[in-house]
């Protein structure tokens, strides 16, 4: 419990003080304030941490941060299982319920421990996960526990994303390329994104 509690707080930090000033006011995105009840609901059912208003369009996102030393990967990830988990309810993660229209991903300019340190992001990307789920639905983008570090382009137009392994036993989850997204399909997937292309 102590971990999430310690990325709860990075990431809450990283949203506040970083990614709405240098992402969000960018792109006009105003957040809702949710009863807190509410949030917290729609965080654990419907995977989505935060909801923003641009005008009459209504917005719901994920959100996921990582310190530097992440900096050299051109991927995002998805929380896939937690097998080990004592209550079965809770072995499928993010991936299975996962409604949240965007995923927000970034990486700071500094380590997690010196966080309050932190200016900017050297990479992030806003992905339309509406768009990568309906890949994922029709096998354009496949998940395979094949025992790889990373995402391969296979078939010419299919994405295959392995699934890794957190050190602590606590979940597995995927990565997703996002370079690859734009060499298969485009801009299409992509809102906005500074340093992953």
């Amino acid at each position: 419990m102590a971990n999430y509690k310690n990325d709860r707080g990075f990431t809450d930090f990283v949203h506040k003080r970083l990614a709405l000033p240098l992402i969000y006011k960018q792109l006009g995105w105003q957040e809702v304030k949710l009863r807190e009840d509410y949030a917290k609901y729609i965080d654990m059912m419907d995977g989505i941490d935060y909801v923003f208003r641009d005008g009459d369009e209504i917005m719901s996102v994920q959100e996921r941060f990582r310190d530097e030393q992440y900096k050299s990967y051109s991927d995002f990830t998805i929380r896939y299982r937690r097998d080990d988990n004592k209550f079965k309810s809770r072995h499928e993660s993010e991936y299975y319920k996962m409604k949240a229209h965007y995923f927000t991903y970034g990486i700071i300019d500094s380590t997690k421990i010196e966080v309050k340190k932190a200016k900017g992001f050297i990479k992030y990307a806003i992905i339309d996960l509406k768009k990568v789920y309906q890949k994922i639905d029709s096998k354009a983008i496949f998940i395979s526990d094949n025992k790889k570090n990373t995402c391969e382009i296979v078939d010419g137009n299919r994405i295959q994303c392995p699934v890794k392994y957190n050190t602590d036993g606590s979940s597995s989850f995927f990565p997703i390329d996002i370079s690859y997204l734009v060499k298969l399909w485009g801009n299409e997937m992509i809102v906005a994104q500074n340093g992953f292309l």
